[in-house]
């Protein structure tokens, strides 16, 4: 009896190991299948948490207490590659839901976002975002299972024989009103975020805006918004100054953990140039407008389909040679420019944003070189037409600071270093979107801003890359975008009460003087000019810096009284004598390599023009002999024809710099968008 009850015993015993070892086997398979973030045992225990390059699963624990938002891309980097993802849902919150985008293809980038605690985060370990304030969520249709998401033509421009960037103690070309009083980045943002209605026109509907009691900075984190590894650019040989601004505004990026836009390259199409003439450009503007599309909007708007009409519009413009108010020869194309120009009359509605503090938003500084956005900003801010308190119904989001400000208030006088104000642009940027779901829908393609300030490309060519950036500052070499970017005009402005005061200049046959420069001897062009020039012909009169008289009548004279004025690049490409040429009715003679001119996609800038490349200075006068004096005549008439579009006035008229600058911002922003 024992022994039978001893064999039933071990039987039982085999059979319940063999049960047990069936049910290790299948928890082990069970255990390492794949699921979509990360392992079984990750997908059940994390909830909202964001896998760090090179980690295929979540960690259990530390589950997270206060509202989270997160989004996850992963990057390709083929420039042409489109790819698709699949959507998943992340959490089960009673506060939040919310869905992660994963690639469909591998790919060795992925997003990676810090803990907010303000410190960067050193460890590879797994980390997430705290949502303590306002945070944007995005809702999935169940039905949807794939989000077409096209990746917008990448330009990059290598950073090899470099513009000389100089510094005074001020931090300015010509002004040095630099205090050392320095404003705290974060001061003046809202802490509240109120919900937005959204426009549902396509199976992913808009984004919900939450709020929470937690008065924390606010992190909005969306689907199309990424955090990515730069690829940190090799410069090529510069001022010790400038080389200190772009390791500090290197150093910036990677450790904040803000909102971020999609990864943009910055080299041209094509083989990199040492320097781009006038027909590089040309080609590069072209290539730009049959090949430059932004990235896909997250989900549609009634306005998408109003410029997708517009771009139709203008691609089938009726044809046009000859207007009574406009020139044709100045034109690429009198026929587009005319019809793009009424649609932005008829349709355009622009949302100026209202957040942030005065001095550096919202305070339009009226004179000197840098006056142009200061102008822009207050005649955008007190205009009736274009301008919409609905921000459901805008085309375009202008974002009023003033990049000459930032500079006057933040920037910490012989500290050469910039990150103090590119952490204030980036807390704007993330307060914006934060509050607002419109920068996430098109991670900032339909914001733009105007900056005149030499620094602006640089304190803006990341975190706000995808926007439309107008600059005076525009340089082929440092980052400008053809297509997308715009170039605006430097005005230099000495009375804002009487901006148009000395007016025009002497009629062709009373400028006996043929070709005229002075200015102060910034960066390495202007030495080299008067080394071939100055005291060496009276023909030409090249100076250093004039003796100041009253009004600066002296300096004005001589420009009313040349052919040709010589209009040089300083530190940077750009110059106010380019416009001041115009103002006087005398024809620019520009000399600065990579300068794309202002209003380069509508003017034909060659029609009134001359381009002479910096090598070709010791030959500058028989050049400038070499053009007949019938082809002077017809470019000095054409100059004088020219000038309504760089004249500022209180009360914008049609076709001036005011709704020059807009127009472009507008053209530009339409050639983002395919027709149907």
């Amino acid at each position: 009896m024992g022994r039978e009850l001893l064999s039933m015993y071990q039987a039982k015993t085999r059979r319940l190991l063999w049960i047990v070892g069936m049910l290790f086997a299948v928890i082990l398979v069970v255990w390492h299948l794949e699921f979509p973030y990360g392992t079984f045992s990750s997908s059940i225990l994390s909830t909202a948490k964001v896998p760090v390059e090179g980690k295929s699963h979540f960690q259990a624990g530390d589950s997270p207490t206060d509202s989270e938002a997160v989004g996850n891309m992963s990057l390709s980097n083929d420039v042409n590659y489109t790819s698709k993802y699949g959507t998943h849902e992340i959490g089960n919150d009673s506060r939040t839901s919310g869905f992660v985008l994963e690639g469909s293809e591998g790919s060795n980038r992925t997003l990676e976002i810090d803990e907010d605690t303000g410190e960067d985060q050193e460890e590879p370990t797994d980390t997430f975002v705290k949502q303590n304030r306002t945070f944007i969520v995005k809702i999935l249709n169940p039905l949807e299972t794939d989000v077409a998401q096209e990746r917008r033509k990448q330009f990059s421009f290598e950073k090899q024989n470099a513009t000389e960037t100089t510094f005074s103690e001020g931090g300015t070309r010509n002004e040095s009103n630099t205090t050392d009083e320095v404003v705290n980045p974060t001061a003046g943002f809202p802490t509240t975020s109120p919900a937005s209605p959204m426009i549902n026109s396509s199976p992913i509907t808009a984004p919900a805006i939450i709020e929470t009691n937690i008065g924390a900075p606010p992190i909005a984190v969306g689907s199309n918004v990424t955090l990515v590894q730069k690829d940190l650019t090799t410069l090529s040989q510069k001022p010790e100054k400038s080389e200190q601004l772009h390791s500090d505004l290197n150093q910036t990026e990677q450790s904040s953990s803000m909102t971020r836009v999609p990864e943009v390259n910055k080299e041209p199409e094509g083989p990199v140039l040492d320097s781009y003439s006038i027909s590089d450009m040309n080609k590069l503007l072209r290539k730009s407008h049959s090949s430059y599309h932004s990235v896909k909007a997250l989900w549609s708007s009634p306005v998408d389909r109003q410029l997708q009409y517009a771009a139709s519009q203008i691609k089938n413009a009726p044809l046009i040679k000859s207007d009574q108010t406009l020139y044709a020869p100045l034109y690429r194309n009198l026929s587009m420019f005319k019809r793009s120009y009424e649609l932005m009359e008829n349709t355009l509605k622009v949302y100026v944003y209202r957040e942030g503090q005065r001095p550096i938003l919202h305070s339009p500084f009226l004179r000197g070189i840098y006056a142009s956005e200061g102008w822009f900003m207050k005649l955008m801010e007190a205009d009736k037409r274009f301008v919409t308190k609905n921000p459901q119904e805008a085309h375009l989001y202008y974002l009023p600071f003033s990049s000459r400000m930032l500079e006057e208030r933040l920037y910490v006088a012989n500290s050469h270093s910039h990150k103090n104000l590119v952490q204030y642009l980036k807390d704007y940027v993330d307060m914006i979107a934060g509050k607002y779901p419109f920068w996430n829908r098109t991670g900032g393609a339909d914001h733009f801003l105007v900056a005149c300030h030499d620094w602006a490309p640089t304190e803006t060519k990341e975190i706000m890359a995808m926007c439309i950036r107008a600059l005076c500052n525009a340089d082929v070499k440092e980052g400008f975008v053809f297509g997308k970017d715009v170039s605006l005009p430097e005005t230099y402005i000495k009375n804002d009460k009487k901006p148009l005061r000395d007016l025009g200049g002497n009629h062709p046959s009373k400028r006996p003087i043929l070709a005229f420069f002075a200015g102060n001897m910034h960066g390495y062009v202007r030495p080299i000019l008067l080394q071939h020039w100055e005291n060496k012909d009276p023909d030409m009169q090249i100076f250093g810096r004039l003796p100041k008289g009253k009004g600066n009548k002296n300096y004005i004279r001589r420009m009313q009284s040349s052919k040709y004025c010589i209009c040089a690049k300083g530190y940077e490409v750009n110059s106010p004598r380019v416009v001041e040429a115009i103002f006087y009715e005398c024809v620019p003679v520009i000399i600065s390599d990579n300068f794309v001119p202002p209003f380069f996609e509508v003017l034909k800038w060659e029609s009134f023009a001359v381009f002479v490349l910096e090598k070709d200075i010791p030959n500058l006068k028989n050049i400038l002999l070499s053009i007949p004096k019938k082809k002077y005549l017809q470019m000095q008439t054409r100059v004088k024809k020219v000038q309504q579009h760089f004249l500022w006035h209180a009360k914008p008229e049609k076709y001036d710099i005011f709704h020059m600058i807009l127009h472009n911002i507008w053209y530009n922003r339409l050639h983002q968008i395919k027709p149907n």
